[in-house]
């Protein structure tokens, strides 16, 4: 499809840093897919090697997956087609086959976008730094030229790796000993609705001892329900009602590709993603040790809670302090040899799963930790989350950098230690209080993170800093 001038798509609207994201039939088609299908084999040489191709329940992504096949077998790679997959199963299939792939999906975005997410073989990510923005231009260059036949056309075959991937995360954590939990899951219409039962249930392998409650679990992608953001708090409504009707022990909330997932208490309240973070970092850090490891790593972004970094030193971790971003953590998962990485919106990051992020195993964390204690997850977050955050404050401006000048002058003193690691981030030398400012990449916004260790003083620092931002 071309627009009415009759000129090719131009990629640059659609390539983001870390993936491919548009609106179908506008700055994504099938024929700009299928010249990124054809890039992706030429750019990072797999012509006669095998390419993994799959997508989520959007209308679009089963023609799409189709025509990146097609190619990519043009140029000469051989394509699996995996059929309706989560982005996590992708990473499975791209690390267990030692193969890389691509995963076609919008995550979270409303039903009109449509998107790539790839990888190398291994999972190793393919982003701006490592290969995506030649991808684009070449498959710009095959969408003004057309895409040239390789001497050996490839062959297109089908696969499921839903079974191989549902006994690898089990092989990962083992629920079964567990004290049987009725949890609440809400797949927003998304991929959670295919490989929760697949996981957790009983469709493929033997059962858990969990009731599991579900929410939306059709695979619809123009999201009847609600939008498949759990970030959002008002997504969030109908899993915390569910959960309190039902008397939950828990609620899991998962996005449109079921790569995040998010979790309610009893009560229905949030449990952070730092405190899932920490709680998870736990787990990951005792498992490496009793195998021998001294001083596991353990990454986090800089705006995960304090009690994060404090509580992977305190269980003899190493706790390794990163930029915010995906394709950072994974960078230095990989740098470290980390054995787990979390950031606060709730992408957990695992070096036994290729170094890559999935929600699902997080969960499943988050459940042998409850399912292994007798008390409420209520209580078992608290522990985790000994303090007080404002959560992401956006602010929307005409001149960031003038407002980020005001709060350096304001709070720059032998009181406050400011370090320029992502933004700019201000911590109290007595340890009551820290911010973070960061000015959005794509956006005239500017994120304010700040945390105490009371409420009183957190609503102190936000509010002080707001008035300097916004004034």
């Amino acid at each position: 499809m071309t627009t009415a001038e009759n000129v090719p798509v131009d990629l640059s609207s659609s390539f983001k840093a870390y993936d491919v994201r548009g609106i179908v039939g506008q700055t994504i088609t099938a024929e700009s897919v299928q010249a990124v299908g054809a890039a992706f084999v030429d750019v990072l040489g797999l012509a006669g090697e095998t390419v993994l191709v799959g997508g989520d329940m959007r209308p679009s992504s089963a023609e799409f997956s189709q025509a990146f096949a097609d190619g990519a077998a043009t140029r000469g790679a051989n394509v699996q087609l995996l059929g309706l997959i989560s982005t996590d199963e992708l990473y499975f299939a791209c690390g267990s086959l030692n193969a890389a792939g691509a995963v076609f999906t919008a995550s979270h975005n409303p039903a009109e976008y449509n998107g790539m997410k790839m990888a190398k073989a291994g999972a190793v990510p393919v982003s701006s730094e490592t290969g995506l923005m030649d991808i684009r231009d070449l498959a710009q260059t095959y969408l003004a030229e057309g895409i040239p036949a390789a001497a050996a056309k490839g062959v297109i075959a089908e696969t499921d790796v839903l079974l191989q991937y549902a006994e690898y995360l089990r092989s990962l954590v083992d629920l079964s000993g567990s004290r049987p939990l009725k949890v609440v899951v809400d797949a927003g219409n998304g991929m959670a609705g295919m490989t929760t039962p697949a996981v957790l249930g009983d469709t493929l392998l033997a059962g858990l001892p969990f009731e599991i409650v579900p929410l939306y679990f059709e695979l619809d992608g123009t999201f009847p329900n609600h939008p498949a953001n759990p970030l959002e708090p008002a997504n969030l409504l109908d899993l915390q009602a569910a959960v309190i009707k039902h008397g939950a022990d828990i609620g899991l909330a998962f996005d449109g590709d079921a790569d995040r997932c998010f979790v309610i208490d009893e009560l229905g309240a949030p449990v952070s993603p730092s405190a899932v973070t920490a709680l998870v970092a736990r787990r990951e850090i005792a498992r490496a040790k009793a195998l021998g490891e001294e001083h596991p790593a353990v990454i986090h972004n800089l705006i995960t809670s304090r009690a994060v970094p404090e509580l992977i030193a305190h269980d003899g971790g190493r706790p390794v302090r990163t930029r915010v971003g995906h394709s950072f953590i994974k960078a230095t998962m990989a740098e470290e040899g980390a054995v787990f990485g979390g950031e606060h919106s709730a992408h957990y990051y695992f070096r036994d799963f290729f170094n890559a992020d999935t929600g699902m195993l997080a969960a499943m964390h988050v459940l042998a930790a409850l399912g292994e204690q007798e008390g409420p997850l209520s209580d078992l977050g608290r522990e985790y989350e000994p303090y007080v955050s404002s959560g992401e404050i956006n602010s929307q401006l005409a001149d960031v950098p003038a407002a980020v000048a005001r709060v350096r002058a304001a709070y720059t003193n032998e009181d406050v230690t400011i370090d320029e690691l992502d933004g700019l981030t201000f911590t109290a030398n007595n340890g009551q209080w820290w911010f973070n400012l960061r000015a959005s990449n794509t956006e005239p916004f500017l994120r304010l993170n700040a945390e105490a260790v009371d409420a009183v003083t957190m609503a102190d620092v936000r509010d002080a800093v707001l008035a300097l931002v916004r004034q």
